[in-house]
């Protein structure tokens, strides 16, 4: 292997550290001392401003429950109203944030409901205050959010839980209102059961002071006790009203899985049975029982011949042992009437409307045979569908749709042309007597059936939460 050479003693230099000094100077010239001055003032002036702005900010709160006057005040002052309808989405009013207070943002957990929650840690601990009462022009009445130590000028503090509802239909429809405060009721279920001291109702961010007598009895079974709608009575428009807690819900049941929504519903079911004081017991628990209910409409969507029909389904229930027919209308009904006739029914025959909202009140599993007028496979769009959802979202079986296709209107305008849901909408509904026949005939059949396999299964069950309900 090759070597690499070395170096000769002579070649070598040692390393004397003092040699080294000696070969150091340092020229310290005038110039250099004032540099060297003015960076030591710098370095110590550096120190003394970090430590004089530690102790200052150390003697300032950021609790904001120690707020001294004067922030609080200037706290107030930076309260900022925003319209409750924002103009800027009314093209995708339901999407995203929805116009309704669009700049918050919704807390979700998975398969829970959608809710915005004040104060909590979302909102930084602030409430929310709502300041207008228009009831024609969302975009005048207004919302906010404050510390509670800092209010805005004038405002008043309402003490309690306060939910806060957004609808975009209406809240006398049963269907639509329901809709819009079933979310409340999971809320409730989730948060320990608590029950609200009022509530403070919008459409399309105006504000609503009543609901429809079913929905209101719905919400007093529900929740044990009055339903306090305000009305903001006494209060000036300009004058802004706080709530020492609320939740806004404005989403209906969006985001909420199928085992949540059979909860609510199956806790709403109970409660109403308790309100109505409708005993569990009775021909439900005799599998050899069938109940079959035509609930009947007038004007809009009612059939064109109601004793005809009538007359069918009674013939087809009366070739099964054990079938009973009833026929009622809605609209000559109690909320508890209501509840008694669903509490003895299995299978529910109705046109499409709001009435069919009742079948949640039926025993799980029972089932729903619905009927359309012509025109509206077509021309309805999705929302002919909310009767199906329902009857997923609550434990029932939709047994499918009857489509009049000879009704006694005419279009003037071609049969798909968007037009021509304005004069179908309302229309009556024929019959098909062979139809009817085979389709009432299969359906009695399958529910003797499934509740012969129900008795002898005692395992059917409803799910329970913490605020149970045992009637």
């Amino acid at each position: 292997m090759e070597k690499s050479p070395q170096a000769s003693p002579s070649s070598q230099k040692s390393y004397n550290p003092k040699t080294k000094l000696k070969t150091m100077s340092f020229n310290c010239s005038p110039n250099h001392s004032i540099f060297i001055l003015v960076i030591s003032l710098c370095i110590f002036l550096l120190f003394e401003m970090q430590s004089l702005l530690r102790n200052q900010f150390s003697s300032v709160s950021c609790d904001p429950t120690e707020l001294d006057g004067s922030t609080a005040e200037k706290l107030s002052d930076g309260v900022t109203f925003l319209p409750l309808k924002d103009l800027r989405y009314s093209r995708a009013a339901l999407e995203g944030h929805t116009w309704f207070m669009s700049s918050m943002y919704d807390t979700h957990e998975e398969g829970e409901v959608q809710y915005q929650k004040f104060p909590s840690k979302a909102s930084k601990g602030r409430i929310l205050c709502l300041k207008g009462r228009d009831t024609h022009d969302g975009s005048w009445n207004y919302y906010a959010l404050a510390w509670p130590q800092a209010l805005p000028y004038n405002a008043t503090l309402i003490k309690g839980l306060t939910f806060v509802s957004y609808n975009h239909y209406n809240y006398e429809n049963i269907w639509h209102g329901l809709s819009a405060v079933f979310p409340f009721v999971g809320w409730h279920l989730k948060n320990g059961c608590k029950v609200p001291s009022r509530w403070v109702l919008y459409h399309w961010g105006e504000l609503r002071t009543k609901m429809g007598l079913w929905l209101t009895v719905l919400l007093e079974a529900t929740f044990g006790g009055p339903i306090n709608i305000e009305k903001f009575e006494g209060v000036e428009d300009d004058q802004p009203v706080c709530f020492e807690e609320a939740a806004v819900m404005r989403h209906n049941e969006g985001g909420m899985s199928r085992e949540r929504r059979l909860e609510v519903y199956d806790h709403m079911r109970c409660k109403t049975r308790q309100f109505c004081n409708v005993s569990l017991v009775g021909n439900y628990n005799d599998p050899s029982v069938i109940g079959m209910t035509l609930l009947m409409r007038s004007g809009a969507r009612s059939f064109t011949n109601d004793s005809a029909v009538i007359e069918i389904f009674k013939s087809e229930c009366h070739k099964v042992q054990g079938c009973h027919l009833m026929v009622a209308y809605s609209n000559k009904l109690t909320f508890c009437q209501q509840v008694k006739l669903m509490r003895l029914t299995d299978v529910l025959v109705s046109p499409h409307g709001a009435q069919l909202t009742n079948m949640f009140l039926m025993e799980r599993n029972s089932s729903v045979m619905e009927f359309f007028p012509k025109g509206w496979l077509k021309l309805a769009g999705v929302g002919q569908y909310v009767y199906h959802w329902i009857a997923s979202w609550s434990g029932m079986k939709h047994q499918g749709a009857y489509r009049d296709s000879n009704g006694d209107l005419q279009c003037p305008y071609p049969e798909d042309d968007r037009r021509c849901m304005s004069v179908f909408k309302g229309a009556q509904i024929g019959h098909n007597e062979a139809h009817f026949r085979e389709w009432a005939s299969k359906v009695l059949n399958e529910v003797k059936i499934r509740k012969l396999e129900e008795a002898s299964d005692m395992s059917h069950k409803s799910t329970s939460n913490d605020c149970s309900c045992h009637f």
